[in-house]
């Protein structure tokens, strides 16, 4: 385990830690997206929006926020890169070897946007002795997944490894014609996956230790985003209904190389990760959710994104020993600049002067008292450029004050710069365009910039009772940063101090228990979390001047919430070949939210925090046995479960997903002398239809879980 940035037992962390390896990860089919690493863990959701934006809650803290220039509460990590928007967690997950989820704010060793915690995803890396397989698997919806990777060594310091997958799937939710008066819209509408990547990496071994590794990656996401569904419709499990005026091809690429190497001067370790990310985005979808909104069908909205965006980072480490004393210092910097055209509009769309053929309902909600045209306002287009630099300075620390007493202190400075500025406007029929100017506070156009500095850290006392056991208090604190809202402008207060939202910050105590054995491990911690200023999407509804209504929505901050509850994890392996594994999470949440003097606490206050499942737990179960010589098989199980959670914070009962049980299986079959796998597997086998997260705007919209699927697989291992 290497999430203290350093190898180390996690019975020797004071803190709450999980590592998902091995068979979870690769006998029941490899994770399709970052957001499947939360059927292996309790007290950790993801909303998922947009088929490419996850937003992680880890014990109720993060905001459930579908605009791409912020990064989520729970810091994202790629091979120790730090994925600096919520657009990049969509991770197309490949050739992993583990998994680090770290529960509770990380203000020191991961820094800034932390506030729930972190989870960094660790690909194979080359080695002198390592594994090359060629895997195939198929399954319902037409499922094609190809995945392989290839390591050798070139000489006896230099070894290199390209790992690769292709996916494709076929719509697995049905669009149904759900008004008689619009034909049913084409079935890519329940949504589309062609996607592939490839990494490459170079890792050259010098002497104690030391090394300098080289990785590249690239992935195209070319699929078609389902649509979501519009509360306003009475349709079957699985089901969505569009037109199809909305429903666009996908064309989406992620890029990045780093350069991590690793060496030693005198008594100091010296470390050293230079990185470069970024992506490009051009997708959208049927934003309605329904073929006619208000029951006419020149009522609906689509929309598309087109995005840029790139990020350069480097981070410094040096670590020794002194005496009693383990010293880690280091330092971090990046740069990131992002781009987004957000258009929304009304049935075909004119790519060349951005005009729908009827007029997108919203638009003339925002036109102001003095139009720049007689004419009507057709498509709403919002415009946003950002940059952000950031520096930080940070220390890690553990104290030895006895052979078995041990304190841990750390500390982590961080300075960031934001600037931002756009526009908002809306596209007349005679193809004037006008700046927003909703309720005449002034045309949408502006800049403005964030500058802040910020102490975070963490202290902990670890007492190790024996060998196997130990029990901890800890403190932590964290923060995520505050920034621009990168959608919808309506006039000119978007740009002022009062349209932006604020940072959120954590304190978090925890107590903690440990205990490990040959055959047994067991983990639990009582954790109280105190969330003032929580970031959350608030939507807030008005008129259109035409009569009906719609929901505009922004990220604000809210007064105030506590999060307190229980953790507890366990493994067991009573028998040979038979490996158990089992978490739970206790969880209590309450937004604390004053008076406005409009009487809008009454929205907020008491409410749970979005996500958030009063309880929720895992059970993992693997069997394998030997048939022959060179035979073996094994079965596994992997089940989640939780109660209900609302899916933003005005805790309203149309908004409020039920509680609900999953549960994904596997069977394989190893014929050990050939190095081949074959097996069968099944996802969601409890066919459970869910929302995975939601957005007000004519009614209320939200995306869909992925319905019953199953198939088999061979692999061949080299």
């Amino acid at each position: 385990m290497t999430a203290t940035r350093r190898a180390q037992p996690l019975l020797d962390v004071p803190a709450s830690i999980n590592v998902i390896t091995g068979a979870r990860l690769n006998d029941a089919q490899t994770l399709n997206g970052a957001e499947d690493v939360t059927r292996y863990l309790s007290g950790v959701d993801a909303a998922v929006a947009n088929g490419s934006q996850i937003a992680f809650q880890i014990r109720g803290i993060g905001a459930v926020d579908h605009q791409a220039l912020t990064p989520t509460a729970a810091a994202i990590y790629a091979d120790g890169v730090f994925l600096a928007t919520n657009v990049q967690t969509s991770l197309f997950l490949y050739d992993l070897e583990r998994i680090e989820v770290l529960k509770g704010p990380q203000g020191t060793l991961y820094g800034r946007n932390a506030s729930s915690g972190a989870i960094n995803f660790l690909t194979v890396r080359p080695s002198q002795d390592q594994q090359s397989y060629l895997r195939a698997s198929y399954g319902r919806f037409d499922r094609i997944d190809l995945a392989g990777a290839v390591g050798t060594a070139l000489t006896d310091r230099l070894s290199a490894r390209i790992a690769g997958r292709y996916l494709s799937e076929d719509a697995a939710l049905d669009n149904v014609q759900s008004d008689p008066a619009v034909p049913r819209g084409p079935e890519e509408a329940g949504g589309v996956r062609d996607e592939f990547g490839l990494r490459a990496s170079l890792n050259y071994e010098f002497d104690r230790d030391a090394y300098l590794l080289l990785r590249g990656h690239y992935e195209e996401d070319n699929g078609v985003n389902a649509t979501p569904l519009n509360d306003s419709l009475d349709l079957g499990r699985h089901e969505i209904s569009s037109e199809g005026d909305g429903v666009q091809d996908t064309n989406n690429a992620f890029y990045g190389a780093s350069l991590e190497g690793k060496t030693q001067a005198g008594r100091w370790s010296l470390y050293s990760l230079t990185a470069f990310e970024g992506y490009s985005q051009d997708y959208g979808f049927d934003f309605d959710g329904t073929p006619a909104p208000f029951g006419d069908p020149n009522l609906n909205a689509n929309l598309h994104y087109d995005r840029d965006f790139s990020q350069v980072s480097e981070e410094l480490r040096a670590q020794t020993e002194i005496g009693r004393v383990n010293l880690l210092i280091g330092a971090h910097a990046a740069w990131e600049d992002f781009s987004q055209d957000y258009l929304i509009w009304c049935g075909a769309l004119d790519p060349e002067t951005l005009l729908g053929t009827c007029p997108y309902v919203g638009a003339a909600g925002r036109v102001g008292r003095d139009p720049a045209s007689p004419g009507a306002a057709l498509s709403l287009l919002t415009h946003i450029e950002q940059t952000r630099k950031t520096a930080a300075l940070f220390t890690y620390n553990d104290i030895d004050l006895t052979d078995r007493l041990t304190l841990t202190l750390g500390g982590r400075y961080t300075y960031e710069d934001i600037e931002g500025e756009g526009y908002g406007l809306h596209v007349f029929d005679d193809g004037v365009e006008g700046l927003n100017n909703r309720d005449g506070l002034g045309p949408a156009i502006g800049e403005n910039q964030i500058e802040e500095n910020r102490f975070t850290g963490n202290a902990a006392l670890r007492y190790a009772v024996s060998d196997e056991t130990s029990v901890y208090a800890s403190f932590a604190s964290g923060y995520k940063s505050g920034g621009f809202n990168g959608e919808v402008q309506n006039n000119a207060t978007h740009w002022q101090d009062e349209g932006l939202f604020g940072a959120e910050t954590v304190n978090a105590y925890e107590l903690g228990f440990k205990t490990a054995s040959e055959t047994a491990t067991f983990s639990a911690a009582f954790f109280y979390q105190d969330y003032n200023d929580p970031q959350a999407r608030i939507f807030v509804d008005f008129s259109l001047p035409g009569g009906g209504r719609i929901t505009s929505n922004s990220l604000s901050n809210l007064d105030a919430a506590v999060s307190y509850g229980i953790d507890a994890d366990a493994s067991w392996s009573p028998a040979s070949g038979l490996d158990l594994a089992a978490s739970v999470t206790w969880l209590e949440t309450e937004i604390r939210q004053d008076s406005d003097g409009a009487g809008n606490a009454a929205l907020f206050d008491g409410n749970p925090l979005p996500f958030a499942p009063e309880i929720s737990g895992t059970l993992f179960a693997r069997y394998e046995w030997r048939l022959a010589q060179q035979m073996r098989a094994a079965l596994q199980a992997n089940a989640k479960a939780k109660s209900a959670i609302y899916l933003d914070a005005e805790g309203l009962a149309a908004r409020r997903q039920g509680g609900y049980a999953t549960l994904d299986a596997a069977a394989t079959l190893y014929l050990d002398a050939a190095g081949l796998e074959l097996g069968l597997w099944g996802r969601n086998l409890t066919d459970r239809d869910v929302a995975v997260s939601g957005y007000g705007f004519i009614g209320y919209n939200t995306f869909r879980s992925s319905p019953r699927s199953y198939g088999i697989s061979a692999q061949i291992s080299f």
